[in-house]
């Protein structure tokens, strides 16, 4: 066992040095291969530097010998690139002094129907005239070129004045009513665009433009462009005016059949609502201005509202004012006319001046626009203002002889420009101050006179004079009170302009109007809408009251208390029942809460006033003076006296106040109705127990003669008053 234990290292070191002695082999094979190789390395790089120097030696031979060659090359080509150029430049100086002749043909022909090689000639000379000035200003081609270049710019201006003063036309009527009307039964109203000029033109236009202010430094296009334009704009205005005077006066319609079948897939357009209102109010007030300021006609033929037996005569006047077929307009229809006429050419105004800045946005320079479209339009804005202007001197006129129906005529006018103020405005920006103050001028002077047409019929209605001649013989409605309550129910229609219009003039003091503090400013125009329906409200209950007043006083001038109350007690209903068909009561009540109450409490005074007057009748039939007497008793012949006299005095008295009243007047049927009633239970119940108080007395031998009337016969006899037919 100790033996083994020995052998074993021994044989592992045997081992290991045999694997040392094979790796040491291996090792000296591999560098004796390594050494071999770069033995043959060092032969080839031998070899390779041989022949790079043999390479290098003749590469520097041939360069030696190229590189002259190169250079001389180099020289020849320079040389022949100057010469070309040379030729080059001779050839374009010699076409400078060709110019003139070669464009003299194109340039005496015009620049018509062949703008852009006119354009390219123009071009030619304009850099002919720049090689002169430059290289020989003293030479006469220079002079030459200059007056074809300037004879070509005359052109080109003559063709621009020519193209458009030869497409500029007015635009027709119906496609300016057919641009600014609106269509109610659309929900998405079509944008008529207004073509001034064909495309075509159009582009000429605005390059010979472009080329004036690039080129021509000229600037007198621009004012040959606002005047021609500017008589255009003018004269479509004119042309919408002289269709309304031709066309609305005979058919009543403002659209041509042409604008209404333009769209088939659209509902035909609504001619604009025409103030016929306002005429009817216009022809009562003028008769009123006439007649009852100067007392030249008595009675009233003026009509009641609806409930009163003559209301017929309304419909018919109104409709004999809306009735145009067939027959010339008359004096009122014309001025009609001229009012819509009016109205619709300020917004005709502000659509074309639109559209016409638009196309002088594409024509003329963006820092010559603004002045320009203020040169273009002003021709046809002053002769709107100066018409706005006659039509406040008319009106002026008219209240200067007590016309008030003046101030009709310039409520839709005056509430039609506010309303298009702010689109005016916005239309004339960037224009001359006193371009955009000219509106608010007229709408100021508008305002001013409608103030004092309102104040001074409001005085008018205060200070009609009591003429007994002018007083209705009947008692009916008087035309001062019929006129004043239609005057006011026009108001409703325009309750925001009154209101502003006396706002204006800041009249709330005149009227002692508590002015909340959010309303007040510097300014009246920034009053509110709500200040400006109480001002209003008050300014109605002032001319209510003043017409009140009056009628007070001219009811004294009847001698007759009962017809008096008769005249009163109409003309209250009459205001009353006009309040509350209108809405003029809401109107009212905004600064009078109990206005209705107190008219219906005068309303109830005067029909007991006019009860009195059956006192004369009924005293008769009291018992007062009647003789105390037992059935059977004769009486004393002074007793029987005493009964003889109520029979006559009743008698009498009726027969009397019947044959009156009968020719009294009271329009109102409930009312009539209700008085007949009220009047016929009183006297026939007082009449029914007098005859039966009397029924067994024996005071005559003839009763017949005394009791002339069944209660029967008294009653019918008092449902015949106030028929002026029976």
């Amino acid at each position: 066992m100790g033996v083994s234990s020995r052998m074993i290292p021994t044989e592992d070191a045997s081992a290991r040095k045999r694997e040392i002695e094979e790796k040491l082999r291996q090792e000296q094979e591999t560098l004796s291969f390594i050494r071999e190789n770069l033995e043959k390395s060092d032969q080839l790089t031998k070899g390779m530097v041989s022949i790079l120097s043999s390479f290098e030696s003749r590469l520097m031979q041939l360069e030696n010998s190229i590189i002259p060659v190169h250079k001389q090359t180099e020289n020849l080509q320079r040389l022949q690139e100057n010469v070309d150029k040379t030729l080059s430049c001779m050839d374009h100086v010699i076409s400078y002094y060709h110019v003139a002749k070669d464009t003299d043909r194109i340039i005496r022909e015009g620049p018509t129907g062949r703008l852009d090689e006119y354009l390219a000639c123009i071009a030619k000379i304009q850099k002919a005239v720049e090689y002169f000035q430059d290289n020989n200003p003293d030479s006469p081609e220079l002079n030459t070129v200059k007056a074809r270049f300037e004879k070509g710019k005359e052109l080109l201006e003559a063709e621009f004045r020519s193209l458009l003063t030869r497409y500029s036309k007015p635009v027709p009527p119906i496609l300016i009513l057919d641009a600014i009307s609106l269509d109610e039964e659309l929900e998405v109203q079509e944008d008529v665009v207004l073509e001034h000029l064909p495309e075509a033109v159009l582009q000429d236009i605005i390059c010979i433009a472009g080329w004036l202010v690039e080129y021509g430094r000229n600037q007198d296009f621009m004012n040959v462009y606002f005047q021609i334009r500017s008589n255009q704009l003018d004269r479509s205005i004119k042309g919408l005016k002289d269709h309304f005077r031709k066309n609305s006066a005979s058919s009543g319609i403002l659209y041509s059949p042409a604008v209404q079948t333009k769209r088939k897939d659209t509902p035909t357009k609504k001619a604009p609502k025409r103030p016929g209102t306002i005429r009817k109010a216009q022809n009562l007030l003028k008769q009123y201005s006439q007649h009852g300021l100067d007392g030249k006609k008595g009675g009233s033929n003026l009509t009641p509202l609806e409930g009163y037996d003559h209301d017929l005569r309304v419909k018919h006047l109104s409709d004999a004012l809306n009735e145009k077929h067939g027959a010339a307009a008359g004096k009122d229809d014309v001025l009609d006319i001229e009012i819509d006429s009016y109205i619709h050419c300020i917004t005709a105004f502000v659509k074309l001046a639109q559209s016409e800045y638009a196309l002088l946005a594409e024509i003329i320079p963006e820092h010559h626009q603004k002045k320009t479209f203020d040169s273009l339009i002003q021709e046809a804005l002053d002769n709107l203002m100066l018409e706005g202007d006659n039509i406040v001197s008319a009106a002026r006129r008219a209240i200067m002889r007590h016309d008030y129906s003046a101030v009709l005529t310039i409520f839709p006018i005056l509430r039609h420009l506010k309303m298009n103020k702010s689109e005016f405005d916005s239309t004339l920006q960037g224009t001359a101050a006193s371009t955009k103050n000219k509106l608010p001028t007229l709408i100021t002077s508008m305002e001013t006179i409608g103030a004092k047409a309102l104040e001074e019929f409001a005085d008018s209605i205060k200070n009609d004079p009591d003429k007994e001649y002018n007083m209705p013989k009947d008692g009916t409605v008087h035309e001062l009170t019929s006129n004043a309550i239609l005057f006011l129910q026009q108001l409703l229609d325009f309750h925001e302009t009154a209101g502003a219009m006396l706002a204006s003039q800041v009249l709330g003091d005149t009227y002692n109007i508590p002015l909340d503090p959010r309303e007040t400013s510097s300014s009246a125009s920034s009053y509110t809408s709500e200040f400006n329906k109480r001002l209003l409200s008050t300014y109605i209950c002032k001319v209510l009251g003043n017409l009140q007043l009056n009628l007070l006083s001219k009811s004294k001038v009847y001698e007759d208390s009962a017809l008096s109350a008769i005249f009163l007690h109409n003309n209250y209903n009459y205001i009353l029942k006009s309040l509350e068909k209108s809405e003029l009561i809401q109107l009212v009540t905004v600064t009078q809460k109990k206005a209705e109450s107190s008219y219906r409490e005068l309303i109830e005074q005067q029909i007991q006033m006019y009860q009195r007057s059956w006192f004369k009748v009924t005293e008769h039939l009291a018992d007062r003076n009647m003789p105390v007497f037992q059935p059977g008793t004769k009486l004393k012949d002074k007793e029987r006296q005493v009964i003889k006299d109520k029979f006559k005095g009743f008698n009498d008295g009726l027969e009397e106040l019947c044959k009156i009243q009968k020719g009294w007047a009271i329009p109102d049927k409930e009312q009539r109705d209700f008085i007949r009633q009220a009047q016929r239970r009183a006297v026939s119940d007082a009449y029914r127990a007098f005859l039966h108080r009397c029924a067994n007395i024996s005071f005559t031998k003839n009763p017949e003669k005394y009791n002339k009337y069944r209660p029967e016969e008294v009653e019918e006899m008092i449902e015949r008053l106030f028929d002026t037919s029976a």
